[in-house]
């Protein structure tokens, strides 16, 4: 896979739907470049979609310390927040104004691993990037990245070869009381890397 800046998608591919673009996120490429220059890369293999205007599970989202402001920016920007002290990366989408993310729940390491490994020492290989806080970590992501636009040349994405719909399974999402029923996780079939976690619904 081509993980040159080149290739990335750009901030605006996210003004859409973020439950469809849940879905083709899978097998895309995110590709941290360090400060010197070396690059980390995880192939996304599960996402959640996160649609306010229609989405029971964001009143929530009132609750958290900039949220709303964070998801009802620009798209194309990365949305770094903590929940139950796990960080977690989220892409905003749709138009700015309107409250709407994507997610990434796990990714499969692709560049970069023993540098993964530094941050977030595992004794199964599966540990270090199977689930959202878990790849935040491993690919060295912090608050430092939040509001920056997904394209930039510390951070960006590189799409995959598209997934045809028998290679992807729909669920409910993870950790839901409202809104639990909608089914807007997404991850690559019978991926290892998918995360441990239960569908809401």
């Amino acid at each position: 896979m081509d993980l040159s800046h080149a290739r990335a998608l750009s901030a605006q591919t996210f003004a859409g739907d973020p439950v469809t673009l849940a879905r083709d996120l899978l097998g895309a490429a995110l590709v941290r470049v360090l400060p010197g220059g070396e690059r980390l890369a995880a192939r996304i293999v599960e996402t959640e979609g996160y649609d306010c205007p229609r989405d029971p599970s964001c009143y929530v989202v009132a609750r958290l310390p900039g949220a709303a402001a964070s998801m009802a920016g620009p798209p194309g920007r990365v949305y770094y927040h903590v929940a139950y002290d796990q960080p977690l990366l989220n892409i905003v989408c749709r138009p700015e104004g309107v409250q709407a993310a994507v997610l990434i729940r796990a990714a499969e390491p692709l560049a970069g691993e023993e540098r993964m490994r530094e941050r977030r020492p595992v004794k199964r290989r599966l540990d270090l990037t199977n689930g959202p806080a878990k790849l935040v970590t491993a690919l060295h992501l912090g608050p430092e990245l939040r509001g920056q636009p997904v394209d930039g040349p510390d951070f960006y994405l590189v799409p995959g070869d598209p997934l045809p719909d028998g290679d992807v399974t729909t669920t409910a999402r993870v950790g839901l009381r409202r809104g639990a029923d909608l089914p807007w996780r997404f991850l690559i079939t019978g991926n290892p890397w998918v995360s441990v976690g239960k569908p809401s619904a």
